[in-house]
């Protein structure tokens, strides 16, 4: 499973950012995909998930401000972000495991085998 990254960038509070996540290799290893993000000096938080059916989960810290779509053929996955705050300034990762189902609001990090390099998102005041 390989998985890239792009669309980060610099916005002021209250822009917009569309996060995009290249997919490709073995499909039923990456049935869940979420998109985590990590600060600096803070640890990898979760903040949005899709499946194969494409069921949806949201961390409640983006709940109604970010929205994450996929293709039909789930080669790209997207993460749209609104009405950007300072605190969610961090590095964007793309995660994929073969759970059947995602969940919706926590995810661990170590349930997942599969990272993109990541995607630096700035937001400033």
């Amino acid at each position: 499973v390989q998985l890239v990254e792009s669309g980060g960038g610099s916005v002021q509070a209250g822009g917009s950012l569309r996060l995009s996540c290249a997919a490709s290799g073995d499909t039923n290893s990456r049935n869940c995909i979420v998109w985590f993000r990590q600060a600096p000096g803070k640890g990898r938080e979760g903040v949005a998930s899709i499946d194969t059916d494409g069921l949806k989960g949201y961390a409640a810290s983006v709940r109604g401000r970010f929205t994450i779509s996929q293709d039909n053929d789930r080669k790209f996955l997207y993460l749209q972000m609104n009405n950007l705050r300072r605190e969610d300034t961090a590095m964007y990762y793309c995660a994929a495991n073969s759970f059947r189902r995602c969940g919706d609001g926590y995810w661990r990090p170590s349930d997942f085998p599969y990272w993109g390099q990541g995607t630096q998102v700035t937001v400033s005041s």
